[in-house]
């Protein structure tokens, strides 16, 4: 069982690409440009400009004079778009929640570059090959609006009773990093694919619906609409300090302990980069001790690197949020593999 992580950084000073990209993948003049262009899930960008990407890239852009382009999406969303321009490549970093990293990999979006202080991240945060890396560490879990609902839900099965209906929303499967996470944890808690879509199967009468990113639940959480929705420690974390009706909180089986797994942020140099140089700098200085140090204070977030070790105040509460849950760590070999099948079952049982 692993032990979990330390906090992570905000970001201030948001740097956002528009929809339309004007470097050309793989040009010779791309490659001189003082331009990076990362893809990423949602979660570390700030709503007002203050979270770890905000940050970092400011502080990047001021250093290099690098200038960083940002397109935000689910995790699912990122690596379907990379693949679409693999024969005319857009993006020079992807940042992306598991599985979908190893997906990226295994579609041969990803090439081998290992940043400088990789060597300080934990074996299972990082792939064998150096395609990937974690940035940020983070972990599993759901929201629930605290003033409409004080006590949080101990068990998944006490979100089936009929107070929930319509007011419970979890991202989409297979789209999503968090939404794909609640099958992962589904079939850990409840003993395998069969039994957890039979309980996913009876939670479908609750749920509002689909919902392609899952950052977009909370504010419903926050203000009534939702009373429960899925999420992330990083991402719920940094939010609540916006949102103060936000609540943490991890579901147990029914007579079990709660249960949750890490979810880092990965991050790889994706294949035929425009900028592959900026790139590389880009992933170096995200993995630097200044960075990593900033991920708890500002983020919400863990540190990837062991040697960062953050006393922040958000780094204590975070500790204390985690404490006695039990961490598992998913096959993740399996999940790569069978993907696509879990969500065919998911969706089978649901008729999503």
């Amino acid at each position: 069982m692993r032990t979990y992580a330390k906090p992570v950084a905000a970001v201030t000073g948001a740097l956002v690409l528009a929809a339309t990209l004007t470097a050309c993948g793989g040009s010779s003049d791309a490659s001189t440009e003082k331009v990076v262009t990362v893809y990423s899930a949602d979660g570390l960008k700030g709503e007002a400009g203050d979270g770890w990407y905000d940050k970092v890239f400011a502080d990047f852009e001021k250093q290099t004079g690098i200038k960083v382009k940002y397109v935000e999406g689910g995790s699912g969303e990122m690596v379907q778009r990379a693949l679409r321009e693999k024969s005319n490549t857009q993006a020079d970093v992807l940042v992306t929640l598991p599985p979908f990293i190893q997906q990226a990999g295994s579609k041969g979006l990803l090439q081998s570059y290992e940043p400088k202080g990789a060597d300080q991240v934990d074996g299972a945060d990082k792939s064998d090959d150096g395609t990937w890396t974690s940035v940020v560490n983070n972990y599993f879990g759901f929201v629930h609006n605290k003033k409409e609902l004080p006590a949080a839900p101990k068990t998944w099965e006490e979100l089936l009773d009929a107070k929930y209906k319509d007011k419970l929303q979890y991202s989409t499967p297979g789209v999503a990093g968090d939404g794909t996470a609640v099958l992962i944890k589904a079939m850990h808690d409840f003993g395998g694919k069969e039994p957890a879509m039979e309980y996913l199967k009876k939670l479908q009468a609750n749920n509002v619906g689909p919902s392609s990113s899952t950052s977009k639940l909370a504010p419903k959480v926050d203000k009534g609409e939702l009373l429960v929705a899925n999420g992330d420690v990083q991402m719920n974390f940094a939010q609540a300090k916006s949102m103060p009706n936000l609540g943490i909180w991890f579901p147990a089986k029914d007579g079990g302990k709660p249960t949750t797994f890490a979810l880092p942020y990965a991050a790889g140099l994706v294949n035929k980069a425009p900028h592959t140089e900026n790139g590389k700098k880009l992933l170096d200085f995200m993995l630097s001790e200044g960075a990593q140090r900033e991920v708890s204070a500002i983020g919400g977030g863990f540190p990837a690197r062991k040697d960062v070790k953050t006393t922040d105040a958000n780094a204590i509460e975070l500790a204390k949020l985690m404490n006695g849950v039990e961490v598992f760590e998913p096959d993740w070999a399996d999940i790569d593999k069978n993907l696509a099948a879990y969500v065919d079952a998911w969706k089978s049982a649901t008729g999503s």
